[in-house]
């Protein structure tokens, strides 16, 4: 076993059921931004958010397998980044996107249509690119890692709080209306409360072991970004598609990774520490990059 899978997070039960109920109030603030509307839109116009759910359930899991495979990083840090890259939008993506001048309605349409889909492609793309890799695929085994329990326990985290959000909109629009803006930025702190506090009381293990992960957290962060980038103008998308699409695929959804990880690889300190610094970092690397695309309107970069 790798020193890093020694340690294990102060991360008591108590504190998994908080980060729970966390992820449910982050999520139904989210869904009160969705419409049934945004999933019609794939019916009239599929090609960009196609292009878009390619990118984060195909392109990006396959990046974390052969980053793993190319770097070699401790089996437990490889399977972070493949669990990690599984998950699907992370719940900051739409205001990202609307920062850097993106086409938010896009951004909108893939965060629902993936947060659906990680139902099935999670455990999916956990089992099939971990299992590809053999020092992965020993901890997948070692762990019995069951898809259609993990499918179950994702259906709970992602689709109870989300069909409630959707619910409350279309029953309550002028609620709905009012509250998202307030509702939206107080789900933010309070998961950055959360994930602060949660820091603080494994701040010397972080210290001691965060270096291991930086890197590949970094290479692996820079490809999502990239490869929606590049996926959706080989297609042709008008920039502002281009930028929803790279912020979709490089955003994900740490919290949930970090509920999996406690659920079903009992807090294993690779995979931990791997999806809890991603968790910090793509809010620092989308910020950066939404900041400078805000600096470039859409209408000043030629498409090509």
């Amino acid at each position: 076993m790798s020193q890093i899978d020694a340690v294990r997070l102060n991360f008591s039960p108590e504190s998994l059921i908080a980060l729970n109920f966390v992820l449910a109030f982050v999520l139904f603030g989210v869904a009160l931004d969705l419409r049934l509307e945004d999933f019609r839109r794939l019916a009239s116009a599929p090609k960009a958010a196609i292009i878009g759910l390619a990118a984060q359930f195909v392109l990006l899991p396959a990046a974390a397998y052969a980053l793993g495979v190319l770097l070699r990083p401790a089996p437990s840090i490889a399977l972070g980044m493949i669990l990690v890259a599984s998950c699907p939008g992370g719940n900051i993506s739409n205001f990202l996107t609307n920062h850097a001048r993106g086409n938010t309605a896009l951004s909108v349409t893939v965060t629902a249509c993936s947060t659906l889909g990680a139902l099935v492609m999670t455990p999916f793309n956990t089992a099939f690119w971990g299992g590809l890799n053999p020092a992965t695929r020993l901890l997948l085994q070692d762990f019995t890692i069951d898809p259609l329990e993990v499918l179950g326990s994702i259906a709970v985290l992602l689709l109870i709080p989300a069909a409630l959000g959707i619910a409350v909109a279309w029953r309550w629009p002028a609620f709905a209306a009012r509250a998202r803006r307030p509702f939206r930025i107080v789900s933010m702190l309070v998961f950055a409360i959360f994930v602060l506090g949660a820091l603080a009381a494994n701040w010397d293990f972080f210290l001691q072991h965060v270096h291991r992960v930086v890197l590949v957290v970094a290479l692996l962060n820079g490809s999502g970004l990239a490869l929606g980038y590049w996926a959706a103008r080989a297609a042709r998308l008008p920039e502002a598609d281009r930028r929803a699409i790279a912020i979709e695929v490089g955003i994900q959804n740490s919290g949930l990774g970090l509920v999996l990880v406690f659920n079903f690889f009992a807090g294993l300190g690779g995979m931990a520490v791997t999806v809890a610094w991603w968790g910090i970092w793509h809010i620092v690397s989308g910020l950066a990059l939404a900041a400078h695309w805000r600096r470039r309107p859409p209408a000043q970069v030629p498409a090509s």
